[in-house]
């Protein structure tokens, strides 16, 4: 019978892999501890230890100690190992039911670290999110959907990370919690380079932050990739736009993903827009020197000089689509 799939079977204490491309079946022991201070079983493969604690302090009690790595959705945490195995100390924080949900406060949109896609797509949220929404169900798959987190997607610091430029265009901020307590940071802050952000490796980003402050403003999250599903970006472009009572721009904010390091504010593009008449045509007043912050690179997906006309095009196509669905 030819073996198409991995496969992970705990049988008598002992773990057994089958390869998928010759059928080799290896073993080796697994080891089970049980820990104290309510975290619940764990098991020890080669060189690394899983922990799964059941609230949010006993996870920053884990972290507060050097060597250890974060696991929530784990879509992101699985395929950067390749084909090696976890070392280290695992710290699973899927259990922590007080830091998934989204909730709205007096001046916030709560969204928990631990709220997935899914959730996203299915919460009763104001309007200005429809463009995190769209974004949402361009996250992979919708099993991929189903499993990755929110704060996972921000984590990771992909360029490429769908839910970035929308949250970016609401002025979001996230809440990063640990032993000394929780420090709060603009998003925009957080994410400093390619697979690089702020978040100390004692910390767990708790919560994303939205001010309601434009939660009836119009929004639009566009993608462009080689092909229309599961796809990684070629740019993506995420606006919301707040009409004032003449029908003028009162307030704009356009983020560009994938042609930078990290996802961009287009501060000169928002600047000129505002006052101008949020009716169809809005569009043609953004020009070429407004993208000239970002920095696109050739790669297998396309041209740097694509990634800039293409990404002209669909900040202008996004405006469109907010002042017709204000």
């Amino acid at each position: 019978m030819r073996i198409t799939t991995r496969r992970l079977e705990h049988r008598f204490g002992r773990r057994r892999f089958v390869s998928s491309s010759h059928g080799a079946v290896q073993t080796y022991p697994l080891r089970i501890q049980t820990l104290k201070a309510g975290c619940g079983a764990s098991f020890r493969g080669p060189g690394s230890l899983y922990l799964k604690p059941k609230t949010l302090d006993e996870a920053i009690s884990l972290l507060a100690s050097p060597g250890g790595q974060i696991l929530a959705g784990g879509t992101d945490f699985y395929p950067a190992l390749g084909e090696r195995l976890p070392r280290g100390r695992v710290v699973d924080i899927t259990a922590l039911r007080e830091i998934r949900g989204i909730t709205t406060e007096r001046e916030y949109v709560r969204i928990g670290g631990l709220t997935t896609w899914s959730e996203v797509i299915r919460a009763p949220l104001p309007r200005s999110f429809d463009a995190l929404k769209a974004a949402a169900r361009e996250i992979g798959s919708v099993q991929i959907q189903n499993r990755g987190t929110v704060a996972g997607n921000l984590c990771n610091a992909s360029p490429a990370a769908d839910g970035v430029p929308p949250l970016l265009a609401l002025d979001a901020e996230v809440d990063l919690a640990s032993a000394a307590g929780v420090r709060r940071l603009p998003l925009a802050q957080l994410l400093t380079g390619n697979r690089k952000t702020l978040r100390r490796a004692d910390e767990i980003l708790s919560a994303v932050l939205v001010p309601r402050r434009l939660e009836h403003a119009a929004s639009a999250f566009l993608k462009l990739g080689a092909r229309r599903y599961l796809v990684i970006s070629i740019s993506m472009v995420a606006a919301v736009l707040q009409a004032d009572d003449a029908g003028g721009v009162a307030e704009v904010h356009v983020a560009v993903g994938s042609c930078s390091a990290t996802a961009q504010r287009l501060r000169d593009l928002e600047k000129d827009l505002v006052s101008l008449p949020a009716k169809p045509g809005l569009g043609a007043n953004v020009k070429a020197e407004h993208l000239k912050s970002l920095s696109p690179i050739d790669d297998v997906r396309a041209t740097a000089d694509y990634r800039r006309d293409a990404s002209l095009t669909l900040v202008q196509r996004a405006l469109e689509a907010c002042v017709r669905g204000r």
